[in-house]
């Protein structure tokens, strides 16, 4: 036997118990001194199988795990950078994930387009600096077999370019990136309140008023004039026969404009 049985029993350095203890040391390192991230699998809508994409992947769920950020000095990559398609923002950043907390807080609950491990192309949301970054790539033999195990994954990431992909995993603060930046027609459609959209029933909107002539109606009526209201007072042509100032009898005005200080006190 090459090496010294008595240390390694053959099944290489560090028994169970030492590889448990130190994974354990590396999960509560990682809960003091890393971050609440969450981890926001791809899910794929229609994939190009020739050049290996989706336009149109959604993320649909998240999951709160504990991340340490290894660029403490802040985000690598080559920042802003003006390219021949203008201001690029290119921030790089590399997480440490304890592969244990993974498999117990994502990959027990979602199906991973790739199972057992983080998967290029998966989003994190670092509530701290409030952006999104995409997994560029899962670096997972570093630290290299310490006590002859691989106890963590390092995502390597960047900031995230949304391309108005549907994000709806229930938390305010990640999916209202969709509703302010999203370009996807749809998000502005119109629900029909009567009707399917087929060639057999004719789909249409109930409006609150029917127009008695038979006039086309409108959700905004575009001849709408506030001179033209009905409601007592909404003209100021009405104001001005109630307060009696269209007539040439001052008896029904409501100021008396032959004092010669209306306004002040009485003057004896």
């Amino acid at each position: 036997m090459a090496v010294n049985h008595y240390f390694q029993g053959g099944q290489g350095i560090g028994n169970h118990s030492e590889k448990k203890l130190y994974e354990n040391l590396i999960i509560e390192g990682l809960k003091i001194y890393g971050f609440d991230v969450f981890y926001l699998p791809r899910t794929l809508v229609n994939q190009d199988l020739i050049l290996g994409e989706d336009m149109l992947s959604k993320f649909d769920d998240s999951y709160l795990i504990e991340m340490y950020m290894d660029t403490t000095e802040g985000f690598a990559g080559e920042q802003e950078l003006i390219s021949k398609f203008g201001l690029e923002i290119r921030e790089d950043t590399t997480f440490t994930l304890a592969k244990r907390r993974f498999d117990d807080a994502v990959d027990s609950y979602h199906t991973l387009i790739t199972e057992g491990r983080p998967n290029e192309g998966d989003i994190l949301y670092f509530p701290l600096v409030k952006g999104f970054f995409e997994i560029q790539f899962v670096q997972d033999q570093e630290p290299l077999f310490q006590l002859g195990q691989l106890p963590v994954y390092k995502l390597n990431c960047t900031r995230f370019e949304y391309a108005s992909q549907k994000i709806d995993t229930g938390i305010a603060e990640i999916d209202k990136i969709e509703d302010s930046a999203s370009l996807d027609q749809l998000h502005f459609q119109v629900e029909l309140e009567e009707g399917t959209l087929d060639d057999s029933t004719t789909s249409y909107l109930l409006l609150e008023n029917d127009s008695a002539d038979g006039r086309k109606q409108y959700f905004i009526d575009e001849s709408y004039n506030i001179q033209t209201q009905s409601q007592s007072y909404a003209d100021n042509i009405d104001l001005d026969n109630e307060a009696g100032f269209d007539t040439s009898s001052a008896t029904d005005d409501i100021l008396d404009f032959t004092e010669r200080n209306p306004f002040g006190e009485v003057d004896f």
